[in-house]
């Protein structure tokens, strides 16, 4: 029996197994250093991460977002005249590849262009809209109309009082 202790097996972190998940996702794929990227900061809310995918063509390469994680994935088909060819050196990696960016919450993808072999992805964090409201605070003896609590009283008293001796 093979078992790993983590931060989340704290009883504390009950129900964070997905963050867990998350993380080994990520230590997986931060081993794989193909392809190369960048990731830039392109104005205050504006993010944009470049794949280096020389040799792909658009439909070899397939963008997803699926729960705040950004897939990329490319895969090159073989045409029949590469596999005619013989390479005395092949250089150039043109293997299939999966590159994976969790997104935090707020970052939606606009768009992705492919251009000189860059894949550019366009990012950007949108400010979610503010649904507070002020709730106004009223003293505990004030009622409606100006009447404090006790003119309240006194009030409903004498009415009902007024009514029990007219009957």
């Amino acid at each position: 029996m093979n078992s790993r202790l983590t931060v989340f097996d704290s009883p504390l972190f009950l129900g964070f197994d997905h963050f867990e998940r998350t993380f080994d996702r990520l230590k997986k794929t931060a081993t794989e250093g193909y392809p190369p990227y960048n990731i830039e900061q392109n104005g205050e809310n504006a993010l944009r991460i470049t794949l280096a995918v020389a040799g792909f063509t658009m439909d070899d390469l397939d963008v997803q977002v699926e729960n705040n994680q950004l897939t990329i994935r490319g895969q090159q088909n073989e045409s029949p005249e590469d596999a005619e060819k013989i390479y005395l050196y092949r250089g150039i990696a043109a293997r299939q590849f999966q590159r994976s960016f969790v997104l935090a919450d707020g970052i939606i993808v606009d768009g992705a262009y492919l251009d000189n072999g860059l894949l550019h992805i366009d990012m950007r964090r949108i400010e979610p809209e503010s649904n507070a409201r002020k709730i106004a605070i009223k003293a505990p003896d004030k009622v409606t109309n100006g009447h404090s609590l006790k003119q309240a009283i006194d009030v409903a008293h004498d009415v009902e009082s007024k009514d029990l001796k007219k009957s």
